[in-house]
């Protein structure tokens, strides 16, 4: 598939003809008419994101409370505080359940 003029470099253009589409060079009078239909398509590959609180290892090493489950009512929660504002402004805090079937996460 041509997509620069072989005979100045510039890039060709792709306009509509009686009998098809063909390749045509703005500055010269190259011209190619296209006689099979080419399409790719590639997609980029996504970066890996990682967890903004740190995955499963950031629960590791945490204490826990008394503060219910807004999921399974579980009466204890671990929890773990981080700034996500500005210093003027009090820390979040994160919980998760400690019902291994539940592990519902929620912030106060």
């Amino acid at each position: 598939m041509l997509l620069f003029c072989p005979t100045c470099g510039n890039i060709l253009m792709v306009e509509q003809d009686t009998t098809g589409h063909r390749f045509t060079c703005s500055t010269c009078p190259y011209i190619c008419n296209i006689k099979r239909k080419t399409s790719t398509r590639t997609f980029p590959r996504l970066k890996e994101v990682d967890h903004v609180m740190g995955g499963a290892a950031a629960w590791e090493n945490v204490d826990s409370t008394d503060a219910e489950c807004p999921t399974c009512s579980h009466k204890k929660a671990y929890f773990m505080q981080m700034q996500t504002r500005s210093a003027d402004e009090p820390m979040t805090t994160f919980y998760k359940c400690c019902n291994q079937l539940c592990g519902h996460n929620w912030r106060d």
